[in-house]
């Protein structure tokens, strides 16, 4: 019976001991009894206490923090809203590229308020709730997580308890070394902070969500100011006081933050902490040729300096003498002061107002102070790019490109302008929208009195127009200046230059073309002597088809000669057929448009008859 006694009694204390001594990490626990030690090996502690889950670490995901809502929608002010208007802005606008208040994206950009990967600073003060985790080793083997109870104490297995409330992270491992060291010898160990206590802070003022919310130990006023989605559209950003109980510990401005990227002025908070923002103080705009635009709230005494120096300053392009500034008192009169840097970098601004930098690639020189880029090409010595003074001509173009060569052809010569192009383009869609608008109302008249056996007909005819329209609408001016000369001059016209003209001087050519309504269209050896009639006999006169008297020709200065510029109807075929002919030029026959046949006429006329035939009979009914 004795034997049989004792191992009920060791069963009975093995399990009573097991009940307060529960091990919160698995892992390490031995299979031997508690306290005990492998031969030779380190004693063992287990923790004991309650059993607890798993802790985490301070660079974990914290836990017992509220649920974070989503980011509030962003909700401009009015004097935003205005700033947006006067530099061009409006609803269709992408989001990302409207002009905002400075800083809005920090405390709205994310829903999460805190860092969840939070570094702890050497001077945080262990408090009760906070969670150490401590390991051993050497002669004593341990891996413990310890939370420090509202006394502010710790209790290590076989150690006892320590006070660790009140203690510097720093100087943490120093004191439970000193504890430990009164019970073993010849160890180590390491202590951090797990989990982190929670603790209780209250937003107020002008925030988009005023509230109480729930934060970590090391939580800042910036973390909980995102948490509250940050100053509202009235609220500030450069006057957010810190309350402890009746005292203000601190006054934050998050320009430091946003402009000089400075956090030392971000306290850490404490639990019953009062984060209060107060009203938006002196607003001012800034749009244009800056790095940042946006709405920046300023501070009494500071000036355009200062206003510049939180955009990021002028950017690449920007014209960095001078200013505009449109006030909001003198908005019904005056409008727009200008200021003139650097002398008025010192000036203040008042509420309200709008300062815009200008570009200084969109602003044009006067023509007599611009250096002229030009492209010279063709029969030069030099062909290329120049740069050339502003009163420079045609002629010094050609100097600075070593001159003509032998085979130039100067009546031929190609002058190009970007200025003469854009204005060739707008006359250009002009009378193409004035064709277009023709047609159609012709096709209308017509198709009111059509007949039923011309539908077809008409349905082809307005086909082809489109098909014109649209060939039409491909083509593009070319901004060519056509140059007076005589065709056996060497020596262009004085002709001033602007910037991007473009010459090109051909060789002489050695060809006649002949082209549209011909019996053989092609180029022809140019002869002296020779007429343009001859060259048109060349090719097999025209044909059957085509509209001898709107026959034209394109000179190679691109100049043009019409039958119908001299004489009568009756002679001015044969006035351009005997026009002597110039190398380069292109005789051009164009088809018959207007075609109808024997059978079609009569049709018409005896409808005519038939018609002013019944108009008579009717006439001479209604005067019996």
């Amino acid at each position: 019976m004795a034997r049989p006694l004792v191992w009920l009694i060791a069963v009975l204390a093995l399990a009573f001991g097991s009940a307060g001594h529960a091990q919160l990490n698995p892992s390490i626990q031995d299979a031997n009894p508690a306290g005990a030690a492998p031969a030779g090996g380190p004693i063992r502690l287990r923790q004991g206490g309650i059993p607890a889950a798993p802790a985490q670490d301070a660079n974990a995901p914290q836990r017992g923090i509220t649920e974070r809502a989503a980011p509030p929608k962003y909700r401009p002010g009015e004097f935003e809203l205005f700033v947006q208007r006067r530099a061009g802005q409006d609803a269709l606008t992408e989001p990302e590229l409207q002009i905002r208040r400075f800083g809005a994206e920090l405390v709205t950009g994310s829903a999460e308020g805190a860092d969840l990967t939070p570094l702890v600073p050497p001077d945080y003060l262990v408090k009760p709730g906070d969670e150490l985790a401590l390991t051993i080793w050497g002669s004593a083997d341990a891996d413990l997580r310890l939370l420090v109870d509202r006394s502010g104490r710790v209790a290590i297995p076989r150690v006892g308890t320590v006070l660790v409330a009140g203690v510097r992270y720093a100087d943490l491992p120093g004191v439970i070394t000193q504890r430990v060291a009164q019970v073993f010898r010849n160890f180590q160990l390491s202590v951090s902070l797990g989990q982190l206590r929670a603790q209780r802070v209250y937003v107020t003022g002008f925030v988009a969500r005023p509230g109480t919310y729930t934060v970590s130990s090391l939580a800042t006023v910036v973390q909980a100011l995102m948490q509250a989605g940050g100053p509202s559209a009235a609220g500030s950003f450069r006057s957010i006081d810190l309350r402890r109980g009746k005292e203000r510990v601190a006054s934050i401005d998050l320009y430091d933050i946003l402009v000089r990227g400075d956090r030392s002025g971000d306290p850490v908070l404490q639990g019953e902490d009062v984060i209060h923002v107060g009203p938006v103080g002196l607003q001012v705009g800034l749009i244009g040729s800056v790095n940042r635009q946006g709405v920046f709230e300023l501070k009494p005494g500071e000036t355009v300096r200062d206003l510049l120096a939180m955009a990021g300053g002028f950017n690449a392009v920007a014209d960095p003498t001078r200013l505009a500034v449109e006030r909001l008192d003198d908005r019904a009169d005056v409008r727009v002061v200008q200021l003139e840097l650097p002398a008025s970098t010192s000036a203040t601004l008042n509420q309200g107002d709008v300062v815009r930098a200008f570009s200084a690639v969109d602003s044009t020189l006067p023509v007599q102070r611009q250096n002229k880029r030009v492209r010279v090409e063709g029969e030069v010595a030099r062909p290329g790019e120049y740069v050339l003074p502003p009163a420079s001509t045609v002629a010094d173009a050609l100097a600075a490109a070593g001159g003509l060569t032998p085979a130039a052809y100067p009546f031929g010569t190609e002058f190009s302008r970007e200025s003469v192009r854009a204005t060739q383009q707008q006359n250009y869609d002009r009378a193409l929208r004035d064709l277009e608008t023709d047609l159609a109302r012709n096709s209308t008249t017509q198709r009111a009195a059509i007949a039923p056996d011309e539908a077809a007909a008409q349905n082809a005819r307005e086909n082809s127009n489109t098909r014109l329209l649209n060939a039409l609408r491909a083509l593009r001016p070319t901004g060519r200046i056509v140059l007076q000369l005589r065709p056996d001059s060497r020596e262009l016209p004085p002709l001033a230059l602007e910037d991007g003209d473009r010459l090109l001087v051909p060789p002489r050519p050695t060809t006649v073309g002949v082209f549209g309504s011909v019996f053989n269209g092609g180029s022809y050896l140019f002869s002296d002597g020779r007429t343009l009639g001859e060259y048109l006999g060349l090719a097999g006169g025209p044909t059957r088809g085509a509209d001898e008297s709107s026959t034209f020709v394109i000179r190679a200065n691109g100049s043009v000669v019409s039958s119908k510029q001299n004489g009568n109807w009756i002679s001015s075929r044969n006035s351009l057929e005997s026009t002597p002919a110039i190398p380069g030029d292109t005789v051009f026959v164009p088809e018959e448009l207007n075609k109808t046949t024997f059978i079609q006429n009569a049709k018409d006329w005896t409808q005519i008859l038939y018609q002013f035939g019944l108009g008579v009979a009717g006439i001479k009914a209604a005067t019996r």
